[in-house]
């Protein structure tokens, strides 16, 4: 629905037309699964602050403890992410709880039907909480949209990396054992062009809330002006019936003529990582580069350009333009 007023109220609004009191349960022990997935960062590459705090005031008083998860990655330093977004401000006023589950302990569960797993690693927190997912609306060259289901990507190992040439089964394998109860899609600002990290900020002002993970991520992916049926990870889940990818089947409130809206957002491209990643990943050179002492340098290069394109090519030009947008720069003014 489009934001009104206040950010989080509108996020309370919309929880409560998607009946997140029907699909979590009261008093409950509940994690809050953001994306801090870039230790830079711009606006339209994390959950927003206001996004997260409109989920905590909601559930507060209704669900039990609440924890702020999230997962190293072999590239980020998601620590830094955390104090950089100034998140633990919130977690600070709100009595919530920091987790970095690569620091938790974790068990290993079997995947039904597996097709890339039989079994993952899960940090133990996933298993004794129920889970709310909050990712951003942004486009990904692996995978053209990522949401509500891309989001639980981070609950595996900071290894999982290796398994980017069957993401779209992987994350059929991970979301049928994590099972989010409750989705929250941060849409104020959005990230279109080369994402994850390397895209445009582009204000939507919007936020989708679904108990159905691939209902939420269908219908944002027709909002951004792609083809549901034309992304692997959504059809993958649709058919291992973990959630509805017919428009017909999904009922939108707050804003019916959500599904017909077309924003037309600039499809992903592999940015000069991405490309050189899934080269080698395709090529003979494989355990060379990604199962030595090599990868260490690959990692380094990468860092380099993230380095290059944040303070010399487009990053805080994006972050200039954020900040001078008169609702959201009050937000990001401070952060980064």
């Amino acid at each position: 629905m489009p934001v009104q007023g206040s950010v989080q109220a509108t996020v309370a609004e919309a929880m409560t037309l998607a009946g997140y009191r029907e699909h979590l349960e009261p008093g409950k022990p509940t994690s809050l699964k953001v994306n801090l997935g870039w230790d830079l960062f711009i606006p339209g590459s994390i959950t927003s602050p206001w996004v997260l705090e409109g989920v905590i005031l909601a559930l507060k008083d209704f669900a039990g403890p609440l924890y702020l998860i999230e997962s190293d990655q072999v590239l980020e330093n998601i620590e830094k992410a955390f104090r950089k977004c100034k998140l633990q401000a919130l977690c600070d006023r709100y009595g919530v709880t920091w987790v970095n589950m690569s620091r938790t302990g974790s068990t290993r569960v079997p995947v039904p039907n597996g097709k890339i797993f039989q079994e993952i690693d899960l940090p133990r927190i996933l298993l004794e909480t129920q889970v709310v997912t909050i990712p951003v609306m942004k486009t990904h060259a692996k995978t053209q949209i990522t949401g509500a289901i891309k989001n639980q990507w981070g609950c595996i190992s900071k290894m999982r990396h290796n398994y980017h040439l069957v993401l779209s089964d992987a994350l059929a394998d991970i979301n049928s054992v994590v099972r989010p109860a409750f989705a929250v899609v941060d849409a104020t600002i959005a990230l279109e062009g080369n994402g994850p990290k390397s895209g445009t900020p582009r204000i939507v002002d919007r936020i989708l809330a679904s108990a159905d993970i691939v209902a939420v991520d269908t219908v944002q992916a027709k909002m951004m002006g792609f083809e549901p049926g034309n992304i692997p990870h959504l059809v993958s889940c649709s058919e291992r019936c973990l959630g509805t990818s017919s428009l017909e089947e999904i009922e939108i409130r707050g804003e019916p003529a959500a599904a017909q809206t077309n924003l037309k957002f600039r499809p992903p491209k592999h940015n000069l990582v991405s490309r050189v990643e899934e080269m080698f990943r395709k090529s003979r050179l494989k355990p060379l580069i990604f199962d030595s002492p090599l990868f260490h340098l690959m990692l380094l290069g990468a860092k380099i350009w993230y380095l290059i394109w944040f303070y010399f090519v487009n990053g805080k030009k994006h972050w200039e333009t954020i900040r001078r947008h008169p609702f959201y720069g009050n937000e990001w003014k401070d952060l980064g």
